[in-house]
């Protein structure tokens, strides 16, 4: 399967509603490595590497993300793959 890479930036009613943890859950089920964490403007930022299948899967979860989150925009691009990510991390 051919690696895709790929930054996010999620805005809505996602800080407070355990969102970075839902994603993190969501990486290590479906196998992909990167970082999330909140940003200042109230919005969330992941940036997520793995295989185009497990990426397709990962990226319905986080556009819809936990129950008592309100996801208003997904804002998504394509990034280069980066070596360093092994493993899922919130990122504070």
């Amino acid at each position: 399967m051919p690696a895709v890479a790929v930054h996010y930036d999620i805005n809505g009613v996602v800080q407070g509603v355990g969102f970075r943890y839902f994603v993190e859950n969501a990486a290590l089920r479906h196998g992909i490595s990167g970082w999330v964490r909140n940003t200042p403007s109230g919005g969330v930022e992941i940036t997520a590497q793995g295989d185009s299948a497990q990426m397709e899967l990962f990226d319905k979860a986080v556009s819809r993300g936990p129950a008592g989150a309100f996801v208003r925009e997904v804002v998504r691009r394509n990034v280069e793959w980066n070596p360093v990510y092994k493993g899922f991390e919130i990122v504070f």
